[in-house]
């Protein structure tokens, strides 16, 4: 999770080219919105260890989404990177699931 954060702070961050050129151009606040989000993202990384951590992923997610009221390119890329995310979501539920079952590989014996 802390891996994807990190590659989703990047693409964010990339975005702001794209807002400038295509988009409506920068504002201190789109800029403000994309570059806050962004260092929370990498902040987030770091904490993936703790017990709040997937309800912060997700509150970043929405917030992410929420781009959409910054340029629709931003809102996309949120849309995009909450697929990722439910999906990491299925695989750590899945995963949790057959350790309790004890039918992870490492588990056999």
């Amino acid at each position: 999770m802390a891996g994807t954060l990190v590659l989703e702070a990047i693409v964010v961050l990339l975005v702001l080219p794209v807002i400038a050129t295509l988009g409506g151009g920068l504002t201190p606040v789109s800029t403000g919105y994309v570059v806050g989000l962004a260092v929370l993202m990498f902040l987030g990384a770091g904490v993936q260890g703790r017990s709040w951590a997937i309800p912060f992923n997700i509150v970043l997610q929405v917030l992410t989404v929420l781009g959409f009221f910054v340029d629709l390119a931003f809102g996309a890329i949120g849309i995009l990177f909450c697929v990722v995310w439910a999906y990491i979501l299925y695989l750590r539920k899945d995963i949790k699931d057959r350790e309790r079952r004890g039918l992870l590989p490492g588990q056999r014996g």
